[in-house]
């Protein structure tokens, strides 16, 4: 049994606003194993469905058909509701609607208070998480008074203190400028790296999709491409199709390609693309 199983999972809103109630259906008989340990990054626009999958993945929404199971629990198991969480922590895009105490360790220390969590016990997984995402030295400060991407790593340690087997992050680089973005990614490498974390995360950011292991791009609801990141975003014509972007150098690589010049389109990293240039100037020469 793989780590996060959704099977045939199907999810629908209500709008209540109008006269007659509106039912948009979001997710459409959807399957997906997600392996322990692995990088897993979900694309898609707005509307696709992937913040949806995400906060059913955390059982904050419920199948409406089909399942899902995160370690063998059902989401649908309401006794082990607060076990689904605590395997499957999930960190959201602003990190203000996830800090709730004024001082960063009395944050942190939050969950694990309300578990019944030993205070020795607390105090020593804080401490290990702050550390964790380099934010030790910051553990009197006020969160308010800290960066965009200093928050959301605040914001990271109150999950990792609870010790989860994954982490589902629903696109927490948003509202960050390209430092912040570049912290945050460096710590999430860091964890599935070093400490086996499993991660889901949903991004926009074409870039920091590539540095997963695999690539899931929804769309209207359902599963377009499922693949390593390679694999994925050479198919540029598909992926602008639903209106998304590939990595700046993919794109580059696949003009080129189409010019004419014999240049993979499986590149996604600019050291790649360094060197697949400097072959055709050689070449050239």
């Amino acid at each position: 049994m793989s780590f996060i199983e959704v099977k045939n999972l199907s999810f629908s809103y209500t709008d209540n606003s109008g006269e007659l109630p509106v039912v948009n259906r979001v997710l459409k008989n959807l399957s997906l194993n997600i392996e322990r340990g692995e990088f897993v990054a979900v694309l898609g626009h707005n509307g696709s469905g992937k913040s949806t999958l995400a906060k059913c993945i955390n059982a904050v929404n419920l199948p409406e058909s089909g399942t899902v199971t995160v370690n063998g629990i059902s989401t649908t198991d309401a006794s082990r509701l607060l076990e689904i969480r605590q395997t499957a922590g999930m960190v959201f895009q602003n990190p203000d609607n996830q800090i709730v105490a004024t001082i960063v360790e009395e944050d942190v220390a939050f969950a694990l208070e309300n578990m019944g969590v030993p205070p020795a016990e607390i105090r020593q997984r804080v401490d290990q998480a702050l550390r964790t995402v380099d934010m030790y030295e910051y553990r009197d400060h006020a969160p308010h008074k800290l960066s965009g991407g200093q928050k959301q790593r605040v914001a990271i340690a109150g999950i990792l203190a609870m010790r989860p087997d994954c982490i589902l992050l629903d696109e927490p680089t948003a509202m960050l400028d390209p430092q912040g973005r570049k912290e945050i990614m460096q710590t999430i490498l860091q964890l599935n790296r070093e400490q086996s974390v499993t991660i889901v995360l949903i991004t926009h950011y074409m870039e920091e999709a590539a540095q997963a292991q695999r690539v899931v791009v929804m769309d209207n609801g359902e599963i377009l491409l499922d693949d390593v990141p390679e694999k994925v975003f050479s198919q540029v014509d598909k992926m602008k199709a639903i209106g998304l972007d590939v990595p700046q150098v993919t794109e580059l690589a696949w003009e080129l390609q189409k010019s004419g010049y014999p240049i993979s389109a499986e590149i996604i990293t600019e050291d790649a693309c360094v060197q697949a240039l400097e072959s055709l100037l050689k070449r050239k020469e």
